[in-house]
């Protein structure tokens, strides 16, 4: 059929990703360093990838394609989880449970789960995964997670957090952590929108 698809152009790639990021389909991928359309029929045609892209290397064209398939496009995010523990709440874990050893970790808000459809395979996966909001608990995490941080060796953590400003006492709870730890462990802050875009 002829439908509207987007078109990459891999000369004006960057590779910056963020187009492959914002593909709430997951249709683009990254192959040797530049963006690719990998699955035609979970483009939509919307252009979520569009405005992500600094490059100006992505645009639409009008082309033979196989349809929109919403239903593969749907499996294929819900078919595998990537949780590799529990329990996942900063309240409940152990300060000393094995799976903290030399962990890559996530720390997660609660509600970031649910605004990023492929939060298992962005964010989950190959992490040890932690999670928490502290308007809901009406907790400061610092203390709990300094524990974690000091009794263990943590290679990294990545905070995944709403832009909403309740989600700035979690970025504040983790940065007090690690410097009360004593320890150099690298930090990334990835921000989402409540539409479900990462926005850095």
């Amino acid at each position: 059929m002829i439908r509207k698809i987007i078109r990459i152009d891999e000369e004006k790639c960057t590779g910056c990703a963020l187009c492959a990021t914002a593909c709430h389909e997951g249709a683009i991928g990254m192959v040797n360093g530049k963006a690719k359309l990998l699955r035609e029929n979970y483009c939509d045609g919307f252009g979520d990838c569009l405005p992500a892209c600094p490059a100006g290397a992505i645009s639409f064209e009008e082309r033979e394609a196989p349809a929109y398939d919403e239903n593969a496009v749907l499996k294929s995010k819900t078919s595998v989880g990537r949780l590799s523990q529990w329990p996942v709440q900063i309240k409940l874990v152990p300060v000393t449970a094995p799976f903290f050893k030399d962990a890559d970790l996530l720390i997660a808000a609660t509600c970031s789960a649910f605004a990023y459809g492929a939060f298992h395979e962005h964010f989950i996966k190959g992490r040890v995964t932690l999670v928490g909001c502290p308007k809901l608990d009406g907790v400061d995490y610092a203390d709990k997670l300094s524990q974690i941080f000091a009794a263990n060796d943590i290679k990294s953590i990545r905070l995944a957090r709403m832009q909403v400003p309740c989600c700035g006492g979690l970025e504040s709870a983790v940065k007090r952590a690690v410097a009360a730890s004593g320890k150099d462990i690298p930090v990334s802050v990835s921000i989402i929108s409540s539409d479900g875009r990462i926005l850095n």
